[in-house]
């Protein structure tokens, strides 16, 4: 299904590869233009490449996520240059697994904390002020179906992730009156640099990666708006069908759905 994201204007962090660029790469096609930023300028270029020669619109920012100064200078620069800023992706994430709790370097564990949730903040912080300010805007989380559970080997990914998820759901709550929404968007296993250093991984059948073209597909739905009533919500690209959710977002909403939350 196509769908048209003419005169947006959508920053995607970790866009120089992998999911981050799968995303900006759909988004520009839809008509957005297309910002990506990253630590590596190379592979930022090579993104941008990719998008242009396609005939999109495509930019790059080289930004450390968790660098709180120069994340608030290139969304400054960002928001000079093009007027706005209507979609945000937090796509920019690491992982350290393959360790339990007490064996892991206490600085490499917060290290995930600070590019996975910090990160995420950061820029979602600074694109909520133009967002805020023009009434409209959507902010896409990259999240993990091990947010939602306690993993004994990913301890430092499983709490990013899961406060990823509240942090979502805190934006959604204060930011609906500004008609500005915010979600989770959990990609299942999809085949990455990150994934594929996994030993648990390395012999999985193909049927149990998820295409990375599906986490774009999704994150463009997302951003035409058409799932707006569903802010706050965690949304899985496999496990969840999304034309579905929308159909039922009342009955979502009325029963608390699709959001993690406690139970006696």
């Amino acid at each position: 299904m196509e769908h048209s994201l003419d005169g947006q204007v959508a920053v995607v962090t970790g866009g120089g590869r992998g999911i981050g660029q799968e995303i900006a790469k759909a988004l520009a096609k839809a008509g957005a233009r297309a910002v990506v930023t990253g630590r590596t300028r190379k592979s930022l270029e090579e993104t941008v490449e990719l998008i242009t020669k396609d005939g999109g619109k495509c930019n790059a920012f080289v930004m450390d996520v968790v660098d709180s100064e120069i994340v608030k200078s290139a969304f400054n620069h960002i928001i000079s240059k093009y007027g706005s800023i209507d979609l945000l992706v937090n796509n920019a994430g690491i992982g350290a697994g393959g360790l339990l709790p007490w064996e892991i370097d206490v600085d490499d564990w917060w290290r995930v904390l600070e590019v996975n949730l910090r990160g995420a903040f950061l820029c979602s912080h600074a694109a909520l002020t133009t967002m805020i300010e023009n009434k409209k805007g959507r902010i896409i989380n990259l999240g993990s179906n091990v947010g939602l559970h306690p993993a004994a080997m990913t301890s430092a990914y499983s709490v990013s992730k899961s406060a990823l998820l509240h942090l979502t759901g805190c934006i959604a709550a204060a930011a609906l009156e500004h008609n500005v929404s915010a979600f989770v968007v959990s990609p299942g296993l999809v085949l990455t640099d990150m994934t594929r250093a996994v030993e648990i991984f390395k012999n999985l059948p193909d049927s149990e990666w998820t295409p990375i073209e599906k986490v774009a597909e999704l994150c463009v739905f997302l951003a035409t708006g058409q799932a707006d009533k569903l802010t706050g919500r965690f949304i899985h690209v496999v496990e969840d069908d999304i034309t579905d959710l929308v159909q039922r977002a009342d009955e979502v909403i009325e029963k608390n759905l699709n959001v993690m939350s406690f139970h006696r």
